[in-house]
């Protein structure tokens, strides 16, 4: 798919690619700076972000950060 795209447009195309990926890593970075009432709700949505990368991320932010707790 990249091949196909010319070089000057690369600029373009890359900022794309990554968008999808942003709600992922800021929910893998907030899993990380919280706490959770059981560790193994917290491992559960650490899987999600692993083997659902957009799903889990957006999953995450709809559902996941209600219940986390700050880390004291």
């Amino acid at each position: 798919m990249l091949a196909s795209i010319p070089a000057e447009n690369l600029y373009y195309a890359i900022p794309l690619l990554i968008l999808p990926i942003l709600p992922n890593l800021w929910a893998i970075w907030h899993l990380h700076t919280r706490e959770f009432a059981t560790p193994q709700e917290k491992m559960a949505w650490i899987v999600a972000q692993i083997v659902l990368p957009v799903v889990g991320g957006v999953g995450y932010i709809l559902f996941g950060r209600k219940r986390s707790l700050k880390k004291q």
